[in-house]
């Protein structure tokens, strides 16, 4: 079964990647760089300070602080655990695939960081701000499935490495959604007990 799996990946991987082309690895490139986040953080800071407040929009960044220390360091864990190596460092792919990505990067890939980090941010905010602006929830879930999608673009990731990593962000958003209510719920008692006093 789980030989059957990593067939399907591979050849998933295969297909998905080699639907690339020149004329887009540039813009792939650019979706796949961490810095290429900042203006979409920075639209999410803008709309959580205006619904929400400054006290609040601190506690929310310390969360989305807690969403990234938790994908990264988690993903580094199960790749040194399960040590499946990237499909560039894959001897029987890297002459198969498109490795848009000068230099590989990390030895193993299971599983993405990136994926996990953009989806637990993107479903984190838009749990926290969907009675506000929806729109904004479908910006950032297609900023998401972009994010995880140039990481198999590029040759780095296998697509369970990305779905993982997708579902593993989702679940850390959604229990930090939890805990992060009873401290807004908490913060909104200690105001309304000031202004009746």
């Amino acid at each position: 079964m789980l030989e059957k799996i990593i067939q399907l990946d591979t050849e998933l991987l295969i297909y998905l990647n080699g639907m690339g082309t020149e004329t887009w690895d540039g813009f792939w490139m650019l979706v796949t760089n961490k810095f290429s986040s900042i203006p979409v953080y920075l639209l999410v800071l803008f709309f959580l300070y205006k619904y929400v407040g400054l006290k609040k929009t601190l506690y929310t960044l310390l969360f989305i602080g807690i969403i990234i220390a938790v994908s990264d360091q988690t993903a580094n864990l199960f790749k040194y655990g399960f040590e499946r190596l990237r499909p560039c460092h894959n001897e029987n792919l890297k002459d198969i695939i498109r490795v848009v990505k000068p230099g590989c990067g990390g030895q193993y890939s299971f599983f993405s960081a990136h994926a996990s980090t953009s989806m637990g941010i993107a479903v984190f905010c838009i749990l926290l701000l969907r009675k506000h602006i929806k729109p904004l929830a479908s910006f950032l879930m297609i900023w998401a499935l972009a994010v995880g999608y140039s990481r198999i673009y590029i040759g780095v990731h296998f697509p369970v490495d990305v779905l993982f990593g997708f579902s593993f962000g989702a679940v850390i958003a959604i229990l930090l959604f939890q805990l992060i209510k009873i401290v807004f719920n908490k913060i909104d008692t200690k105001e309304s007990s000031a202004n009746q006093s």
